[in-house]
C-alpha cells in the first residue's frame, strides 16, 4: 500500500482545485469560512487500499472524504494485524482537526471504498482557526463526534457478533455514500472486523439467505435496507443521533446522493 504524496498527485494528474465532490462538515461552514480554505483546498482520487497515514507518520494534511469516498482507522495489533476502530465518510475528516498538526499518527488511515477527497494542509487550517472562532468550534464540535463514535465501536465490538457488526458496517456505508452497492470484498470486511474470510463468508450468506444483501464480486448489494437495520445492532444509530445533537444535519440521511456535484457552502450554516 502506498502512502499519499504531492509528488504523486502532480504525476499523475490528479492534484487540482476542488471543483467537484461534497463533503458534509465543510458544507456546515458559512460561505466566509468556507473562504478561508478553500483556496488551500486540493481534490484527490484515491482507490481502495490507499494509505493516508501510517502509525508514526507526521500529521501533515487533513483529508475531507468527499462523495462515497469512506476512509478507515486501523490499529495495528502486535501480531501485525489491521483492526479497523472507525469509519470516516462525507461527514467528517481525517487528520489533524483540533490539535496543532505535525503530530505522529497513531494508527493507520486507510481508504475503503475509493473516490474523491478534499485535502488540506494542517498549516492552512490552524491559520484558518486563528481568524474564525466559529470554524475553531465546529472542528472542535466534529472532533467531539468522532471521539463518541470511537467510543461506540469499542463498545460494539465488546458486546456485539460479528453478525450484528457485519450488518452495522453494511448499513453505516449505505447511509454515508448514499449506494445500495458496497464496492468492498469479502476478504475487506473480514480484515475490518478482524475474523477469518471463512466466518465472514458464512454471515454473508446468512444475510443472503434472509435478503438482505446479495454478494457479487468485489461487491455486496444491499436489498432489503430495514431486514438489514434489524439484524444490526443499534450502534450506528447512536453515533447518528450524536451526530444529530453536536452537528445537526451533517451526518448523510441515507436519502442523499453521495455523487458528483459542487461542494456545498450555502447548506445549513454552522452556528457555534
Amino acid at each position: 500500500m502506498k502512502r499519499d504524496t504531492t509528488a504523486e498527485d502532480t504525476q499523475h494528474g490528479t492534484f487540482s482545485e476542488p471543483s467537484s465532490g461534497g463533503n458534509n462538515l465543510l458544507g456546515a461552514l458559512r460561505p466566509a469560512d468556507f473562504a478561508l480554505l478553500r483556496g488551500a483546498l486540493r481534490r484527490l482520487d484515491r482507490p481502495a487500499g490507499a494509505v493516508l497515514y501510517e502509525p508514526g507518520d507526521d500529521v501533515r494534511h487533513v483529508y475531507f472524504p468527499c462523495g462515497p469516498t469512506l476512509v478507515s482507522f486501523m490499529v495495528l495489533l502486535a501480531d501485525g494485524r489491521p483492526v479497523e476502530v472507525t469509519t470516516i465518510g462525507r461527514e467528517g475528516a481525517v487528520g489533524g482537526i483540533v490539535s496543532q498538526g505535525r503530530l505522529p499518527a497513531y494508527a493507520r488511515a486507510v481508504v475503503q471504498l475509493g473516490g474523491p477527497l478534499l485535502r488540506l494542509d494542517t498549516a492552512e487550517l490552524e491559520r484558518a482557526k486563528d481568524a474564525s472562532p466559529a470554524l475553531q468550534h465546529l472542528f472542535a464540535r466534529y472532533a467531539d463526534c468522532l471521539l463518541a463514535q470511537v467510543f461506540q465501536s469499542v463498545a460494539c465490538n465488546a458486546a456485539h457478533s460479528i453478525e450484528q457488526r457485519t450488518a452495522k458496517w453494511l448499513i453505516a456505508a449505505l447511509d454515508r455514500t448514499g449506494e445500495d452497492s458496497v464496492r468492498l470484498t469479502q476478504e475487506q470486511l473480514a480484515a475490518m472486523l478482524a475474523v477469518g474470510r471463512s466466518y465472514i463468508s458464512r454471515v454473508i450468506q446468512q444475510l443472503r439467505d434472509s435478503g438482505a444483501v446479495e454478494p457479487k464480486r468485489g461487491r455486496l448489494n444491499i436489498r432489503d435496507a430495514q431486514r438489514l437495520r434489524s439484524m444490526s445492532c443499534g450502534c450506528h444509530g447512536v453515533v447518528r443521533r450524536h451526530f444529530d445533537d453536536v452537528l445537526g444535519g451533517v451526518y448523510p440521511t441515507g436519502n442523499e446522493v453521495a455523487g458528483g456535484g459542487s461542494i456545498i457552502t450555502n447548506g445549513p450554516s454552522f452556528r457555534p
